[in-house]
């Protein structure tokens, strides 16, 4: 079964095409990414599966079930971490997990389950603490809990690290990578992009309310974008004229550096090298960088995201 299924979205708000005929599948089991600049339609496509907002034509249906249509249904399959840290701040954080649940129909029967999520979570701690005296990392973790209280099989991360420290960035991901590994499907929007990178299955980009690209994260990473490579040459003195082979490599240049960008299939790091030397450049240091996901996103949108 297709654990999340998008067919011909349309939303527009007054002088805003928000989304523009997007067709997605995400398969049972996938670690999915959906990447795009901000406001490039995002959060009202996610607003428009968690059934928050109503597309103006196409469906979008939930482990078979259509969130309009049977929305009860298509909702209990989901779990949703938003972005902003939304809480009750006279619940503590177990009466604010077990809330949520009970809004799926989960009662004392579920209690053993969100014991469980607290304690993977690192909040055992913190289990009777009221939820305002909790930092903004403790909530977002809350808001992980709140999410999997009903043990739904498709979780949405909406920048679910948007904000938080190292430690807590790395023991979130850990966690959602062991609930991937249980099975659950995880679409994940981000703009941390090496997290999407290292994570992700495969990756859509939106953009202006279109789907731009749609592929493997591998595919996107062998793509002719990605075997853009960088080599930054600190030199010892500066030529007055480069040999002719590098001029069209050569991407910035400074007193004492030199930054050329080379297709690898096409160069290598020796013809640059052996290039400078014959003309009697002294190089000094040599660092090189690889093209990664951002690379790929900025090509395709032509914005660079933090």
């Amino acid at each position: 079964m297709t654990a999340l299924h998008i067919d011909a979205i349309h939303k527009q708000f007054p002088g805003v095409k928000a989304l523009n005929g997007i067709d997605l599948s995400v398969e049972c089991g996938e670690f999915f990414g959906l990447l795009g600049p901000n406001g490039a339609g995002k959060s009202t496509l996610i607003n428009i599966i968690a059934g928050l907002m109503s597309a103006d034509s196409g469906t979008v249906s939930i482990m078979g079930h259509d969130v309009k249509k049977d929305f009860r249904q298509a909702r209990k399959n989901l779990g949703i971490v938003p972005q902003e840290l939304v809480f009750d701040p006279f619940l503590t954080v177990r009466e604010s997990i077990r809330l949520q649940a009970g809004y799926y129909g989960v009662g004392k029967e579920g209690y053993d389950w969100i014991d469980e999520v607290i304690d993977a979570l690192m909040l055992t701690d913190k289990a009777n603490v009221n939820m305002r005296a909790l930092s903004g990392g403790m909530k977002r973790r809350v808001l992980v809990a709140q999410a999997l209280a009903h043990k739904p099989p498709v979780i949405v991360l909406d920048e679910p690290t948007a904000g938080v420290d190292v430690e807590l960035r790395r023991s979130l991901w850990e966690f959602i990578k062991r609930l991937h590994g249980q099975g659950h499907t995880i679409i994940l929007t981000t703009h941390y992009l090496e997290e999407a990178e290292a994570l992700c299955d495969r990756i859509g980009i939106i953009d202006h309310g279109k789907l731009i690209a749609l592929d493997t994260t591998d595919n996107l990473m062998a793509s002719g974008i990605a075997a853009i490579s960088r080599l930054r040459i600190t030199i010892a003195n500066s030529p007055a004229v480069l040999p002719e082979t590098l001029k069209p490599l050569l991407a910035k240049r400074e007193p004492n550096e030199l930054l050329f960008e080379y297709d690898r299939s096409k160069h290598s790091v020796l013809d640059i090298i052996d290039a400078l030397r014959a003309a009697d450049i002294e190089i000094v240091d040599i660092n090189t960088e690889h093209a990664d996901l951002e690379d790929v996103f900025m090509s395709l949108t032509g914005r660079r995201e933090p």
